[in-house]
């Protein structure tokens, strides 16, 4: 054998690249080969690398701060950190070797799924802790909710991603984070949320009868005093031998005591209809739409049928008050033409939808701080438990579609 030679070539990313080379002559029939037996510099190189990787992996493992740990498909557990451990209540030297079902809750028929995959030749293991019977959380499609065991036995909600390796012999790497402070805060605000509407409906009552009351004292206390005025004044007014100017003085009296009955008419009504109370919800809305002609002179039609909105007085109230306020909004915002109104019952539903003609509500107008009407609007639909939909209409106005369950309000 010659002694080695060095030589010097191009490697991979164009760098060069050293190499101890022996050459061999080879005779064969008919041909003359030169045989280089080589070790380079380069595969040493990398071969270092791999190795090198890893322990730097574990490391980064071992030092993570959220808990890893990684399963056969036999839910044996094979790896585990020391965050792992920690989250668990154990150790590291306990976790490994242990089943997956002693430290996190198997859904209900993941027993029955390990077997079935199993006898098909198909194992999934770990995933049917992450696949059956278990809800999707956060926005990653690989985050699941499952529940935790600790090692003093009390369960906490946990929040996994798990992926798989088929590098060698297949397992499961699972990345978990305790989500149980999350989660209470979520229920806490949860049942904040569910008590102020709570609240807000038990204001609205209270502020419904309120103005019911007031109503009433108006209509009956000063409404009767005015009516009873207008009555001695009139009986004034045909005395015979009344002077003229008593009778121009009384004149301009009447005027002003329409005028006060009518206002106090008008205040009392928008307190409380007495339609809701003497008609019901057919004809309040019939009066409401007359008064919006009248005083907007916006066209309006009503859709509906009186024996379908027999209704007791909570949601003839509340829907009410829906549609009063939607008006008003169409009148102050809209800049409409025309305004058309439509009730109707489909089985134990109630669908009111209204639309207009103007130039169109926009999203920014929907998220408005300032934007009571439509506060109060949707606090009084989900009260009663239903659904509102706003949004601008093509090719332009506005439509408002509400979805009321009325089967506990039918009289």
């Amino acid at each position: 054998m010659n002694r080695p030679r060095r030589a010097r070539v191009a490697g991979w990313h164009t760098a060069l690249s050293t190499f101890r080379c022996a050459v061999l002559p080879l005779a064969v029939p008919a041909a003359c080969f030169v045989c280089g037996l080589a070790t380079g510099r380069v595969l040493q190189r990398r071969a270092q690398q791999e190795r090198e990787t890893v322990p730097a992996s574990r490391q980064i493992v071992h030092h993570a701060n959220e808990a890893i740990i990684s399963a056969d498909l036999a839910n044996t557990i094979v790896m585990a950190n020391p965050a792992a451990a920690a989250l668990f209540g154990t150790s590291v030297d306990q976790m490994v070797g242990s089943g997956l079902e002693r430290y996190i809750e198997a859904p209900d028929g993941v027993d029955e799924s390990v077997a079935g995959n199993m006898a098909e030749g198909v194992p999934d293991g770990p995933a049917d802790y992450f696949r059956a019977g278990s809800g999707r959380a956060g926005r990653r499609a690989t985050d699941y909710a499952v529940t935790g065991l600790h090692a003093d036995g009390s369960r906490f909600r946990l929040e996994g991603s798990i992926s798989r390796a088929n590098t060698g012999a297949p397992f499961y790497t699972v990345i978990m984070r305790d989500v149980s402070e999350r989660q209470r805060v979520q229920d806490q605000l949860s049942r904040s949320h569910d008590q102020l509407r709570q609240l807000s409906a038990a204001l609205q009552t209270i502020r419904e009868e309120e103005r019911t009351h007031i109503a009433r004292e108006l209509h009956d206390d000063l409404g009767q005093l005015l009516a009873s005025l207008r009555m001695d004044l009139n009986l004034l007014q045909h005395t015979a031998g009344t002077p003229s100017d008593s009778l121009r003085l009384m004149n301009g009296m009447e005027q002003n005591l329409l005028t006060a009955i009518t206002s106090l008419r008008r205040i009392a009504t928008n307190l409380r209809p007495r339609a809701l109370d003497e008609g019901g919800l057919y004809f309040a809305l019939q009066g409401l739409r007359d008064d919006f002609v009248e005083r907007y002179g916006i066209p309006c039609s009503l859709l509906a049928d009186e024996a379908e909105l027999r209704l007791d007085d909570a949601a003839s109230t509340a829907i009410f008050r829906i549609v009063q306020e939607a008006l008003t909004n169409i009148a102050r915002h809209a800049d409409a033409d025309s305004v058309t109104m439509n009730l109707f019952r489909l089985n134990s539903e109630l669908l009111v939808t209204i639309r207009d003609d103007g130039r169109g509500i926009r999203p920014e107008d929907m998220e408005k701080a300032e934007s009571l009407g439509l506060i109060g609007m949707r606090e009084r639909v989900w009260a009663m438990h239903g659904d509102i939909v706003i949004g601008a209409e093509e090719p332009s106005g506005t439509r408002i579609d509400i979805v009321l369950p009325v089967a506990g309000h039918l009289v």
